[in-house]
């Protein structure tokens, strides 16, 4: 398999020094020092830098998409929905939820191994306490493996999607080796059997399709992550498009189960996306996790740009 990487794009100031510095607070942490991933120089990450994951996650436009796919599916589990909005600030502070959501991802990815491995299992700690009842009073804990696979399913379908959709196509045999890259990750985060193909991932949401149910909670979510301030305040006009890209990607049947039929985006909008994930792709941020990543390892911060996977 041979993927081109596009070339390297560096934006003119101040567009340039907007993004370093949203790459900046991404990595700002809530009660310490801000998060730094090009330390300790040369340990590895959980997956290595010619993965086709380091290459998913370095696109931002992709990953806010894919990541609110990514809940909109979650929600769609009554009992994952429950575990989510019962337990978790985001109603009330979605900002620093999401924040807290992206670091985690990005240190999974891009971080030092011994990083990942210790938030990994904070995060395991802090959802060990987290356990209640749906509306009908089916029981949850949110360290239960199968509610684990589903959220592991859902994130790297999502981000997955969004990156092939927008940032740039995936054979068949890229899309399987990046499933398969998120096998230690998940098996770490209690997963015991997330999908490490994407014959796999489609078998699962086969099986999971008689457990999903439509919810208020989904719209109430779509209207949070249309109106909160997560992008830089240039960027905001574009967020419902955003966040509308994020409903075409949801398998169709689901979305129509959720009442989200009409709601994704219309043509003119697809092919602005399009554009814009291709050149978020070529896009080097020397603040960001994955420049951080590659200095850490002895590599350029461009590293993900020039080479061939």
């Amino acid at each position: 398999m041979d993927m081109t990487v596009s070339r390297p794009l560096v934006l003119p100031w101040p567009l340039q020094g907007w993004l370093d510095g949203a790459a900046r607070q991404l990595l700002e942490s809530e009660d310490g020092p801000r998060v730094d991933l090009s330390q300790p120089h040369g340990e590895p990450a959980l997956v290595p830098a010619d993965s086709i994951s380091w290459q998913v996650f370095k696109n931002p436009l992709s990953l806010f998409v894919g990541g609110v796919t990514a809940v909109l599916l979650e929600l769609a589990e009554p009992r994952v929905r429950s575990g989510v909005w019962d337990h978790s600030s985001f109603r009330t502070d979605p900002v620093t939820r999401l924040r807290r959501t992206g670091q985690a991802a990005m240190v999974t990815v891009y971080g030092p191994r011994s990083a990942a491995q210790a938030m990994i299992a904070g995060v395991r700690r802090r959802h060990g306490g987290v356990r209640g009842t749906t509306p009908d009073g089916t029981a949850y804990e949110a360290n239960d493996p199968e509610l684990l696979n589903w959220v592991q399913a859902t994130a790297a379908f999502g981000f997955l999607e969004a990156y092939r959709t927008y940032g740039r196509p995936l054979d068949a045999a890229a899309r399987d080796r990046y499933y398969a890259e998120g096998a230690e990750a998940a098996r770490l985060y209690g997963a015991t059997d997330a999908p490490a193909s994407e014959q796999r991932l489609n078998d699962m949401f086969g099986a999971m399709r008689g457990q999903l149910e439509a919810s208020p909670i989904v719209f109430e979510f779509l209207d949070i992550m249309r109106t909160a301030p997560v992008l830089p305040w240039w960027l905001r006009p574009a967020q419902a498009i955003l966040v509308r890209a994020a409903i075409d990607l949801v398998p169709d049947d689901i979305r129509r189960l959720l009442g989200l039929g009409g709601r994704g985006l219309r043509g003119w909008e697809r092919a602005l996306l399009r554009r814009a994930g291709a050149l978020a792709d070529r896009l080097v941020i020397p603040s960001g996790p994955a420049a951080q990543a590659c200095r850490r390892l002895g590599l350029p911060s461009d590293y993900l740009y020039t080479g061939r996977l």
